[in-house]
């Protein structure tokens, strides 16, 4: 099992599949429907069943049959993986390298550009002395995330047709494009997919389990200015960019993503644009609870309101749009033997389960407001997004593991 989840980690990572917001297309990039169409094929060697790519939308789907001999009321379970990498740094031409046997300390990623994973500013490494990390040459992202979870989800797969003595029911295999740009839902089949529950395999570190997730909306401010020569500018001049930064002051200054974590929520102006006579800021908002959520809407609103009794009408708008809410109102308490299965699917692993809320989203957010439940599993990567990501062999291996896990357990409860 450890080469084949390393192997088809390896595979996957050089194939780039990074998403692209600013793209009016689904999926964002094509090139992410190179990998589907290398995991379709893939599937279908291996045996999987109801193969389908989707050449539209870039969505793989497939199915593992029942080894039940005896009909059992045995519920259809689904494992879903992004196949896209983040913006943030580039995907192309990814040189993954396996660190074995790790002693601890620095790891020099690129000594000619003098790029170090310094255990110093990763302490979490501490944790992985004497196991095998793959890691970037320093001038790529990973692509751990969620490479990483397609390749568990991959080997499960493989695994669990080549070991027909396994006892589990019907389970659905999906990936999906654009989870890193929001969209990778936007069109996933959920009645054709046919799973009573889900789990995406989009975590980190060995044990995450996470069922809650930030309510979440997108804001653009848009800020109308006067320009006029500076020379002459006195009493007529309005800028833009001086009235965006009067908005933002007016915001809570201890809520922002700097200053918070755990369950507390926040804005952040993520881009800006503009000059003197017009400004958009891109803003996101977040906040675990729905109540809290509503009211940091409502802030920003008033905000716009206030400013514009100040400066004029039209001065300040907003436009604003929820992206998804919160899974826990989808999964507590009726769906709560998700979260027991993978507990005790962790547990059976001798893995101690770290549940902790989500600082961000995930297709299974969205999907659990779209008819499936879907929390999220780990997958042994870290510093997600960036030149330091990293994945661990022995946590992907376990990981895949717990995924058998869950199944036998659902199978076994039905017996």
């Amino acid at each position: 099992m450890s080469s084949s989840v390393v192997e088809k980690f390896l595979r996957y990572v050089k194939i780039d599949t990074q998403s692209w917001s600013p793209s009016d297309t689904f999926p964002s990039t094509e090139k992410q429907k190179d990998l589907g169409r290398l995991l379709a094929a893939e599937l279908e060697a291996m045996g999987a069943g109801d193969v389908t790519f989707d050449d539209r939308f870039g969505y793989v789907y497939a199915t593992i049959p029942s080894t039940l001999k005896e009909k059992k009321s045995v519920p259809v379970i689904g494992f879903i993986a992004h196949m896209d990498t983040a913006m943030a740094m580039s995907g192309k031409g990814v040189k993954p390298r396996i660190v074995e046997n790790y002693a601890g300390g620095d790891i020099v990623l690129n000594e000619e550009l003098s790029i170090v994973l310094r255990e110093k500013e990763n302490p979490e490494l501490a944790d992985y002395v004497g196991k095998s990390l793959i890691v970037t040459d320093g001038t790529t992202l990973l692509g751990a995330d969620d490479k990483a979870g397609v390749a568990e989800i991959m080997t499960m797969a493989e695994y669990l047709l080549t070991h027909p003595e396994i006892e589990h029911g019907t389970v659905r295999i999906g990936f999906t494009p654009d989870e890193e740009v929001g969209g990778g839902v936007d069109h996933f089949d959920v009645e054709g997919f046919g799973a009573d529950f889900a789990y995406t395999v989009d975590g980190g570190a060995l044990g995450e389990l996470e069922y809650e997730n930030f309510n979440a909306a997108d804001a653009v401010l848009h800020v109308n200015g006067c320009s006029v020569h500076p020379g002459s500018a006195k009493g007529k001049m309005k800028n833009a960019i001086l009235l965006a930064q009067e908005f933002q002051a007016m915001l809570p200054v201890h809520e922002a993503p700097e200053a918070t974590e755990g369950y507390e929520g926040f804005y952040h102006p993520g881009t800006i644009q503009g000059n003197v006579e017009h400004v958009d800021v891109d803003y996101i908002i977040r906040d675990h609870d729905r109540e809290k959520f509503e009211k940091k809407k409502a802030l920003f609103r008033k905000t716009v309101d206030f400013l514009n009794e100040k400066y004029g009408a039209d001065t300040f708008a907003a436009d604003m749009t929820d992206s998804y809410y919160n899974m826990k109102e989808k999964i507590l308490p009726e769906n709560a033997h998700l979260i027991e299965h993978a507990v005790k699917a962790m547990e059976m692993a001798s893995v101690t389960p770290k549940i902790s809320p989500i600082r961000g989203g995930t297709d299974g957010a969205r999907l659990s407001f779209m008819g499936l439940p879907c929390p999220n599993l780990c997958t042994g990567g870290q510093n997600c997004h960036g030149k330091f990501e990293y994945a661990c062999i022995e946590s992907m291996e376990t990981t895949v593991q717990i995924l058998i896990n869950i199944l036998s357990l659902y199978a076994r409860e039905q017996g």
